[in-house]
């Protein structure tokens, strides 16, 4: 008795873990959802923000709403008679109403469809006997299925062609030959579009990645001959101190001289393999322009004002000599971080304010104007004292430039309506080179 029992519960048990995992995986298909999100409208299709498809739905369904209108209100209306209102006005709406919906809710629109056309075909009028009357609205249930097929999942555009098939054979009679050409038509030019859109988006990715990923080699490219050209100096001054050290004093010790020797010699060495190596990333006419740095900040700051913003510096610490990556870095940073804010929040009042401590330099410069969805995209090439045109990608160098002397850089909007941009730069031991 206890083990018919026991078995009861379990099958009991079975059941309901069966129908929990049919509840649970529904629940993952609505959750995930069904319907693909709308691909963005091209330009041509857009009057600012007037969706002209929309528009152009808008119309359509009002122009066949009339149709139907008119022609089933005389369909079986006996001579003389009026038409009710069902004819004329509720049944013409539900037929082509959905035409309008079709865009954001591609699948709601096909299930009015289909309920509209079966309530019509039952209920009002077979369609068999107002036929002409009910081609607006076959019209409308093809654009709907056309949507569905762009914008839906495979299998629900599979169910939706299954469900148009078994209605107009079976329930309305129709022949199966013109029913799989009216559904084959919107089916397949919504799959060949679908497949086109998801092509092009593809390539759209990639060749944003394509495009990041040159960005950042380019702007390695402009580190690298800036620090070949800071590199390079010093070496040549510890290769001439070298030479001219022996002749500081009288009658030098030989072992003197020659260490002396080997170190210009080292120095030498090292400075041919460096241009070896880095030279391949000069330019055929390379820049002969010293490199700004942070003595040149009152300048930046002036052209940017001309530029349309209103710009104010700050100093917090003891300004000191800085190594020459950290200054040279600094204003790059600065110089792009303004340049953002030039293309991207005109008019904007911005704050550039410098923090000199023991151990790192701080830059932080903030806008009151956050870019369109706080996408912050600045300047590539900032080389000179003049701003670039903003197609660049100055995050990627700036962050880059922070990276190099082994700091940090965080841009972003900060949600007061400010885009932040601070970058720490360590100085090393704390001590500033000494100048040459």
């Amino acid at each position: 008795m206890k083990t018919a029992s026991s078995g009861i519960r379990g099958r009991i048990a079975a059941t309901i873990d069966a129908s929990s995992g049919i509840r649970s995986q529904i629940a993952d298909t609505i959750a995930a959802g069904v319907t693909e999100p709308p691909a963005p409208r091209s330009p041509r299709l857009r009057r600012g923000r007037v969706d002209l498809v929309f528009v152009a739905d808008v119309i359509t369904a009002f122009i066949l709403f009339l149709i139907t209108s008119n022609q089933l209100g005389h369909a079986g209306v006996p001579h003389g008679g009026t038409p009710g209102p069902i004819r004329t006005l509720l049944l013409p709406l539900v037929l082509c109403g959905p035409l309008v919906l079709r865009n954001r809710y591609p699948l709601t629109s096909f299930s009015i469809c289909v309920l509209a056309v079966f309530w019509a075909g039952r209920v009002v009028a077979p369609i068999s006997a107002s036929a002409y009357g009910y081609i607006p609205a076959l019209i409308v249930y093809a654009l709907c299925l056309y949507a569905v097929a762009v914008r839906c999942k495979t299998w629900v555009v599979v169910s939706a062609g299954a469900v148009t098939v078994v209605g107009a054979v079976f329930i309305e009679g129709q022949t199966v030959t013109t029913v799989l050409f009216a559904v084959a038509v919107p089916v397949a030019t919504g799959l060949i579009v679908r497949t086109r859109r998801g092509g092009r988006e593809q390539l759209e990715v990639q060749e944003r990645r394509h495009e990041g990923e040159r960005a950042l080699l380019q702007e390695r490219q402009r580190i690298a001959r800036e620090l070949h050209d800071v590199v390079a100096h010093h070496m040549s001054v510890i290769a001439i101190q070298a030479e001219a050290a022996p002749y500081k004093t009288e009658n030098p010790p030989p072992e003197l001289v020659e260490s002396f020797a080997e170190i210009r010699a080292s120095a030498l060495s090292g400075l041919s393999e460096l241009r070896r190596v880095l030279g391949v990333l000069r330019s055929e006419t390379p820049e002969t322009a010293p490199q700004p740095g942070l003595d040149d900040l009152p300048g930046l700051l002036e052209s940017a004002r001309s530029g349309g913003v209103t710009v104010t510096s700050g100093v917090t610490g003891t300004p000191r000599p800085l190594p020459e990556g950290v200054n040279l870095s600094a204003y790059r940073i600065v110089q792009e971080a303004l340049s953002n804010a030039m293309r991207h929040a005109p008019g904007s009042a911005v704050q550039v304010k410098l923090y000199y401590g023991e151990a790192a330099l701080v830059v932080e410069v903030r806008n009151d104007g956050v870019p369109p969805n706080g996408q912050a995209v600045v300047t590539e090439e900032t080389a000179g004292s003049g701003f670039s045109d903003g197609s660049g990608h100055g995050i990627i160098g700036m962050r880059e430039r922070a990276t190099m002397l082994g700091g940090y850089l965080q841009a972003g909007p900060t949600g007061k309506g400010e885009f932040l941009v601070t970058a720490a730069l360590p100085l090393g031991d704390g001590e500033p080179e000494d100048e040459p």
